[in-house]
């Protein structure tokens, strides 16, 4: 092993120096150890500048941000102050004639003879259609025929008795058959006015269901009739309702399709009894109607006024703000920012709001009387958010409002 490796090692001595060189490795180059970690360095302060100068930009605008404030919103207000309202029952009824009949054929027959025009007024026992009678007529005069001369029996036999000429039996035959032809008399007249017919009360006339030369059966519908002043307007409330209730309470009626009329009204009539299905008890009221602009069927918006006056504080239906979470008033007063500089603010306050009146809305919890309220522009409001009040024009705040004023 040992002379193996002196042979090695001879044979490289011997060698060329160009062999000997290819056997020796290279030895690398030095790296500039110093540049590399200044480089690092100067890596890293150039990022934390850049940090630095970021973090100085957003602490700037945070501070901007802080002490910007919005511009003032413009809103109208108003001081409320409490008053007294009638409290009141909202029902929706329906309106009904006092009489009201779909007149019709007594007797069968074929009709005759007209009169009346469809729509037109009516009074108690104006003849309104005749069928033919011609056949009773005839048996009409028959029958009088006949009586005329029972008359003249009756009057003979009455003489011949009182002078004991004929017995009392003969005489009371006589009158028996006096009274048969009386009697088919009046039955064959009664036959003739069963054939007229007649209107049983006074009242409006709707479109007639018939024309002349038809034949009509008896019942077959001929006009319908109705009585359409004074009107009632049927109606039914709560049960827990009861105790508020009594008969002559004023009230007030509202249709559709006559929005700019009311009706007033008295209670005239509550059901004895409550109803099981609904615990409903059923109200009738009586409604003057001179200009008949109310029909029967129409439905009807009741409002039902109590007896009794209420406090409430009543604002301007645009001052609320309907929320699923609740209702809200916004109340303008003096607030501080955080610097504790003062400014015109609004304050969000939940409220629970009572009936509706016109344009007002009752709240019964919330307010108090001498608070001031936004009662326009609320819709961009926040809570503790500026704003200037204009209240150079005011919003609807009328309990009463008329149609040209919506």
């Amino acid at each position: 092993m040992n002379s193996s490796n002196q042979e090695t090692e001879k044979a490289l001595a011997t060698a060329a120096p160009e062999v000997i060189a290819l056997h020796e490795e290279p030895t690398p180059p030095k790296r500039p150890r110093l540049v590399l970690i200044l480089s690092i360095l100067a890596m890293i302060l150039l990022i934390a500048g850049i940090a630095g100068w970021k973090a100085l930009q957003i602490s700037k605008a945070i501070a901007m941000g802080k002490a910007f404030r919005m511009p003032p919103d413009a809103v109208t207000s108003l001081v409320v102050k409490e008053s007294e309202t009638a409290p009141s029952l909202e029902a929706v009824g329906s309106v009904a004639s006092l009489q009201g009949v779909m007149l019709g054929a007594d007797l069968p027959g074929m009709i005759a003879e007209i009169l009346f025009e469809s729509g037109s007024h009516a009074t108690n026992g104006q003849i309104l259609v005749r069928l033919d009678t011609r056949q009773e007529d005839a048996q009409l005069r028959t029958a009088k025929a006949k009586l005329d001369l029972a008359h003249q029996n009756l009057d003979r036999s009455r003489d011949l008795r009182a002078k004991n000429v004929i017995a009392e039996y003969a005489y009371e035959e006589a009158r028996a058959q006096f009274q048969s032809a009386e009697a088919n008399v009046d039955e064959t007249q009664a036959m003739i006015d069963r054939k007229t017919i007649r209107a049983p009360f006074t009242g409006d006339l709707g479109i007639r269901q018939v024309n002349t030369g038809q034949y009509l059966k008896s019942g077959d519908p001929i006009v319908q009739l109705e009585s359409l002043d004074p009107i009632y307007v049927n109606f039914a409330l709560p049960q827990q309702n009861f105790g508020k209730l009594a008969v002559g309470q004023q009230l007030m009626v509202k249709a559709d399709g006559i929005p700019e009329k009311a009706f007033p009204g008295k209670i005239t009539a509550i059901n004895s009894a409550v109803d099981t299905s609904t615990r409903n008890i059923q109200i009738q009221g009586t409604v003057a109607n001179p200009d008949h602009l109310l029909r029967s069927g129409m439905f009807a918006g009741v409002h039902l006024i109590l007896p009794n006056l209420e406090k409430a504080i009543m604002v301007p239906a645009t001052a609320i703000q309907y929320a699923p979470y609740g209702d809200s008033i916004f109340v303008i007063e003096t607030m501080k920012d955080p610097n504790g500089k003062e400014y015109l603010g609004v304050r969000q306050q939940a409220v629970i709001l009572g009936k509706t009146q016109g344009d007002q809305v009752a709240v019964l919890k919330g307010l108090k009387p001498g608070d001031r309220i936004a009662t326009s522009g609320t819709f961009k409001l926040h809570h503790g958010g500026a704003v200037k009040v204009n209240d150079s024009v005011q919003p609807g705040n009328n309990p009463a409002p008329k149609p040209q004023d919506s």
